[in-house]
């Protein structure tokens, strides 16, 4: 496939990407995991490194911010997994809605490759808030940890 032809279909894959976001009213997506730099290649949002060979046995994990008042339905979730199954080409979307998980997965999510963002400084901040929150947090964690297992991390 030539240059040309590569970059008409990045902006194709990163439009639909887009109009998936607009539809289901998210602030912003994310590709984090195994398969991150692959996919936000495609997507055309890569940072450059290098990315792992494709697996069709790997699945793909996408978080997603919807807007702060909305919640997604389990019909929604569905939809919106199987939409993005199909524009990413790829059999399995493990889909994380980051309001609904704890803390030190959202900022897991959030330091993976951000695939779209409705606006970028509203991004940041969302960036900001859940690494705050994680790291507010990780001190009750060991300590925690510390009491169930007897060991430090």
């Amino acid at each position: 496939m030539n240059q040309e032809a590569i970059e008409t279909r990045v902006n194709v894959l990163s439009g639909r990407l887009a109009a998936l976001a607009r539809r289901y009213s998210l602030l912003a997506v994310y590709v984090f995991g195994s398969r991150a730099t692959e996919i936000a290649e495609r997507v055309g949002v890569g940072s450059g490194g290098e990315a792992a060979a494709s697996t069709v046995a790997s699945d793909v994990d996408i978080g997603v911010q919807p807007d702060w008042k909305r919640r997604l339905s389990a019909a929604e979730r569905v939809e919106l997994t199987l939409a993005l199954e199909s524009e990413l080409g790829v059999p399995r979307v493990d889909l994380v809605v980051l309001p609904e998980v704890n803390p030190f997965l959202a900022a897991e999510v959030v330091r993976g490759e951000l695939l779209f963002a409705r606006d970028q400084i509203e991004e940041s901040e969302l960036q900001l808030y859940y690494l705050r929150r994680a790291g507010d947090l990780a001190p009750f964690f060991r300590e925690h940890w510390r009491d169930v297992v007897g060991s430090e991390l």
